[in-house]
Order: C-alpha cells, then sequence, then structure tokens
C-alpha cells in the first residue's frame, strides 16, 4: 500500500468502544515493517454511519487502510459495504474471531461494545478495594473510616481482617477498626453513618477456644491475660457499648464461616 501524501502510510483504527483493543493489535503488525513503520490513527466510540462516512473519505483521501472492531453487526456491515464501494482496504480484527467462536461454542456473542474495557475496569476496582483494605486494616489509618464503603468493628479475633478481604474481591472499599478497652474509639467512627458501620459480635465460649489456639500457634502460655475469661467478657461488654453507641447493625460470628459472614454483609449492601 502506498500513501499519495508521501509520508508514512497511514491506518485509521475505527472502533464502537475505546479502541485499545484494535490499536494493540495494528501496532504489533505495524512493527514487523521497521522504522518507518505506519502512522495510525485511532478514531474510538463511531456509533452512526454518518461517522464511518467521514473516515471512509479521509481514507480513500489519503489511501490509508482502516483496522476495525464494530462488534454490532449492521455498523460492520456498512462499514465493510461503503468501503469497498470506495475503493478502501479494510481489515476486520474481531469480526472472524466472534465467527468462529459462535461455530465452536454454539452460542450467540452479545454484541455489546465495550465489554473489554468494562471487565478492566472491574479488575482495577477490585485492586484498588484490594489495596484500600490492607492500608486501613486494623484501624491504622482513622482517616480510611470516612472513604471507606464498609467500616467493620469489633474486638480481636472476630474475623475483621478475612472479613475485610473477601469483601474487597466483591469491589467493596473496607476499614476495619479493633475495640479495645483502654482506647477510645476514633471519632470518625461517630461521624459517618451507622448504616455503613458493621459490627462483629462473638460468644465468650468461642472466642475464648480461638484466642487460646492463637497462642499455642505463637508458641504463648495459655494463662496470657488475652485469652482469660474476665478479660474477654470485658473486651465484648466494652465493644457492645460503642456499637450501641454508633447504632450499627450487629453480626454475631460465632458459627458463621468467614465467607457466610462476609456474603450477608455484601447482600446487605447490595439492597442499600
Amino acid at each position: 500500500m502506498e500513501s499519495n501524501t508521501g509520508e508514512r502510510p497511514i491506518v485509521y483504527v475505527v472502533s464502537d468502544s475505546v479502541g485499545e483493543t484494535a490499536e494493540l493489535v495494528v501496532k504489533a503488525a505495524a512493527s514487523q515493517f521497521g522504522e518507518r513503520g505506519m502512522e495510525i490513527r485511532r478514531i474510538p466510540y463511531v456509533e452512526d454511519e454518518g461517522t464511518i462516512e467521514e473516515v471512509i473519505e479521509l481514507a480513500r483521501e489519503v489511501r490509508a487502510m482502516i483496522a476495525y472492531t464494530l462488534v454490532i453487526p449492521e455498523k460492520n456491515d456498512y462499514l465493510l459495504r461503503r468501503a469497498g464501494e470506495e475503493g478502501v482496504e479494510t481489515v476486520d480484527i474481531i469480526g472472524p474471531m466472534l465467527e468462529k467462536m459462535t461455530t465452536v461454542s454454539g452460542m450467540n456473542p452479545k454484541y455489546e461494545p465495550g465489554l473489554v474495557y468494562r471487565l478492566d475496569e472491574d479488575y482495577f476496582r477490585k485492586v484498588e478495594a484490594i489495596e484500600f483494605a490492607v492500608k486501613y486494616d486494623d484501624g491504622r489509618d482513622p482517616g480510611g473510616i470516612l472513604r471507606a464503603d464498609i467500616v467493620l468493628v469489633g474486638v480481636s479475633r472476630t474475623s475483621k481482617t478475612p472479613l475485610s478481604q473477601y469483601l474487597a474481591h466483591k469491589r467493596l472499599k473496607v476499614a476495619n477498626v479493633p475495640l479495645v478497652p483502654e482506647v477510645e474509639p476514633p471519632e470518625e467512627l461517630f461521624r459517618i453513618s451507622s448504616k455503613k458501620c458493621i459490627g462483629l459480635t462473638i460468644s465468650p465460649e468461642k472466642l475464648n477456644d480461638i484466642r487460646m489456639e492463637r497462642l499455642k500457634s505463637l508458641g504463648l502460655k495459655a494463662e496470657a491475660n488475652y485469652a482469660k475469661r474476665e478479660r474477654i467478657e470485658q473486651e465484648l461488654a466494652h465493644s457492645r457499648r460503642v456499637m450501641e453507641q454508633i447504632g450499627c447493625t450487629v453480626i454475631d460470628v460465632s458459627s458463621k464461616a468467614v465467607e457466610e459472614t462476609a456474603n450477608l454483609i455484601a447482600n446487605m449492601f447490595q439492597k442499600s
């Protein structure tokens, strides 16, 4: 293909979405033609026949080719027909793949522009939520309370950290705050809506068992104050007072797996 401009050959990348996928494919192919290569011009969000006509006219004038990803069949067919009538070379990047996948799978594609981009956005939201959960774990920075979608509060060993991570995979930003009698709860807890806060409680017997196992795993003596029944009762009483003051929903995790509690919380926020 020779350009009548005397410059590098031009490829118009046309897409009914962002056009990143098509551009990457074209760049990969263009890299095989050395330093001179091709000039690539991306034209995203092509949704009407008028825009298609403009691109075809531009391509015809400079003897450019058009590489396109138009998943809507009507727009695809229109571009292919009009380009053929105007003598413009075209390459359908996604069409042949959709046809083969339809044949092999027996399923029909959705024909929705931008699904890859939306999947990418979903992935990045999940990563952001995971990083948020790590940053604002265990009350490290009270500022996260104001930015969180959900704030978990409870005594030590009520699964606040694993719950935060599990919910992060559902793209929810979670901060968690331990409640300890000797430490004043952060004021941010009382500045947010009580609907954003979830209190986690547990039976004294279950908490005692968990803490005893924790001490053993750390090689510490079971007689430590951390696992004493009196201390546990004191912590739980304190946490109940704080949760009542906040006015938040309280979930008893004594007999619940982390996944069960996480799904319960996620469903609450999806409905709200």
